[in-house]
């Protein structure tokens, strides 16, 4: 009996031995994990989780690993020069970084970090781990016989999952697959590009497919400039029009900084003479559009008539064709800006001798031109393209009483070259 006590003294004595020295090298840890933001990478608010990191005996760094999965890289693709600098700064590298950033981006269109070879690897490196390109090639790409391409780019987003590389077979668009669609059309010495500015449109124009997919959410900066950036032609195109799928005045805020990028010597350095924006009309921002952009502006008209104008597109309500015109008197487009007004001839409903007189003393006294566009029919709409003759007579009438207009040649009608047209049956298939 005596023998079983002393053991079992021993025994109790060597765990209490053990248990200290635990306690002993748990304590300051402790007191460290409680106490000291800078030494848990995981920030104040998971200082509770983070403490078990001192401990790899007993947990597994799993906070960590979840962070990791968590984070999602940011697309240096849309950021100005002076957010650039920015980022050098937050990374501890020196600010001339920045503008060497913007070069290889918006100069020389790289497709990943590790091209920028000016910047020294250690600190190309530490952008990578926060930071990625943001551009992701075309999922689809129809080519018409007349050599107008259409792109299906997909949508990313500010919180999207992706990969650094430039490569659309490794992107994955997820549970809600969003689609834009670009247009590239080839003409002679021009190539224009038609970009897109929103996933869907509010306007609910009756004559417009994409309004018929309800909206899905505005373009991020990146997703915009991605359009251009990541066109197999690019290097060709010599203007861009923002005419694609979305309200550019309902985007505004990305639409300026879009064009602010395009337009920067920092950036694309292109002429803004060389963009033009276009828009149905919305109240405020279409003013503040034209006081802070100096590119092109094209106004969606169709009809002149209010009333008839309400109907097609229902926008009107909110701003009607007449206030759109007396705003625009108070600016200047005699010089290099010009304004030009969108008109869709539809047969047998805006095509008439007395639309064409409207037309004129509503825009009497204001420096503007008049694109007459083609209509394609689109499916479960009762409008119908006017003839060749209506829209000749339309545009004769209307350059003889000093308004400049042209006919729009139809471009791409074997590619579902009309907005919404391809995305559409993307959605439908997948």
């Amino acid at each position: 009996m005596k023998k079983k006590n002393t053991y079992l003294f021993f025994y109790l004595n060597t765990c209490l031995f053990y248990i200290n020295r635990r306690i002993i090298w748990l304590f300051p840890r402790l007191i460290v994990a409680l106490t000291s933001p800078k030494a848990l990478p995981l920030g104040n608010k998971n200082k509770k989780q983070a403490f078990f990191l001192y401990f790899p005996r007993l947990i597994v760094p799993l906070q960590r690993k979840k962070k990791n999965m968590a984070e999602r890289k940011q697309k240096l693709l849309g950021m100005t020069i002076t957010e650039l600098k920015e980022v050098a700064a937050m990374l501890g590298m020196p600010a001339f970084t920045g503008g060497q950033i913007a070069q290889w981006l918006y100069n020389r269109h790289v497709t990943s970090i590790d091209e920028m070879t000016n910047i020294s690897k250690v600190n190309r490196e530490r952008l990578k781990e926060h930071y990625e390109i943001g551009s992701y090639k075309p999922l689809d790409a129809q080519r018409s016989i007349d050599g107008t391409v259409k792109y299906l780019f997909p949508v990313c987003g500010e919180d999207s999952e992706h990969t650094e590389e430039l490569d659309s077979t490794r992107y994955s668009v997820g549970a809600n697959k969003k689609f834009v669609e670009t247009v590239y059309i080839p003409d002679g010495d021009r190539a224009t590009l038609c970009v897109s500015c929103q996933v869907g449109c509010k306007m609910n124009c009756l004559f417009c497919q994409t309004g018929k997919q309800g909206f899905d959410g505005n373009l991020s900066v990146a997703d915009i400039l991605n359009q251009i950036y990541a066109l197999p032609e690019w290097d060709k195109l010599t203007n861009i029009v923002f005419m694609g799928q979305g309200e550019p005045m309902d985007n505004l805020d990305n639409v300026l900084k879009a064009t602010q990028i395009l337009t920067a010597d920092y950036g694309f350095a292109w002429s803004p003479r060389r963009i033009t924006v276009s828009s149905v009309g919305l109240k405020g921002k279409l003013k503040r559009f034209i006081e802070e952009s100096d590119c092109h502006v094209a106004i969606s008209m169709h009809t002149p008539l209010p009333e008839q104008r309400a109907q097609l597109m229902p926008a009107e309500r909110g701003m009607s064709i007449t206030e759109i015109v007396d705003m625009l008197h108070q600016y200047d487009f005699a010089h290099q800006r010009r304004l030009t007004f969108e008109y869709i001839v539809f047969g047998g409903v805006n095509d008439s001798m007395a639309h064409a007189r409207s037309i004129v003393n509503l825009l009497r006294g204001l420096d503007c031109r008049i694109n007459l566009i083609r209509f394609h029919q689109i499916p479960d709409v009762p409008l119908k393209g006017a003839s060749q003759e209506k829209m000749e007579a339309l545009r004769d009438y209307l350059t003889h009483n000093g308004i400049t207009t042209t006919i729009r040649a139809s471009r791409g009608q074997d590619i579902y070259a009309a907005c919404g047209l391809l995305s559409t049956k993307k959605k439908q298939r997948d």
